[in-house]
């Protein structure tokens, strides 16, 4: 008679389900497309503008950036380094979750929120400082519609930030995929904002 005992089979294989990661990751793709779609619409039409003689006669320019539009510099530089701070916050508050330190994790989100808040105050104060209407012209049109596309962006990443704050603040630290979420698109947010800075603001 056997009396050896009979292994028993694996049990059922746990499935990590992660709809934080997943959402980020479909909001990520979303807002990528998107103002990825119209940063090739502006290209078009910057190669496409008639040329202009410049004003030494020495070259033809593209007549695609009105002359008395001047875009402060300043301003949107500062944007650019502002969403670096971003992404250091956004990452200080993954690091503090992973040790269930919500002190560290609330002050980091608040700190996101501040910065995004600044995001918003400087995209606003560069149209008020550029004065130009929607329907001025091509460059107009199109310099609104990329822009303000990117500050509904900016304001869906504040919305991520806020449910991830409110989350921190009620004990919920250690909450990991949340604010591994909310940094992933962070980061997507921040390049996607570079790619716009560097084709709309710096080349023009």
């Amino acid at each position: 008679m056997n009396t050896s005992a009979t292994a028993l089979g694996a049990g059922p294989t746990v499935v990590m389900r992660r709809p934080a990661l997943v959402v980020a990751g479909l909001l990520s793709a979303v807002s990528a497309m998107l103002i990825g779609s119209m940063l090739a619409i502006w290209l078009d039409f910057r190669a496409n503008a008639p040329l202009r003689e410049s004003p030494d006669g020495s070259k033809m320019l593209s007549d695609w950036l009105p002359e008395n539009i001047k875009i402060p510099e300043v301003a949107t530089n500062t944007m650019m380094m502002t969403f670096v701070i971003t992404c250091v916050m956004a990452q200080w508050a993954v690091y503090s979750s992973r040790r269930n330190d919500s002190k560290h994790v609330s002050l980091a989100l608040g700190v996101v929120l501040l910065t995004e808040i600044a995001l918003v105050n400087a995209q606003l104060a560069v149209y008020t400082q550029m004065g130009i209407g929607v329907r001025d012209g091509s460059y107009m049109t199109m310099f609104y519609a990329v822009t303000a596309t990117m500050l509904v962006v900016i304001i869906v990443c504040m919305g991520f930030t806020l449910l991830a704050l409110f989350r921190s603040i009620a004990g919920r630290a250690g909450d990991r995929d949340l604010v591994s979420a909310h940094a992933l698109y962070c980061y997507v947010v921040s390049a996607i904002f570079a790619a716009l800075w560097f084709v709309v603001y710096v080349q023009k």
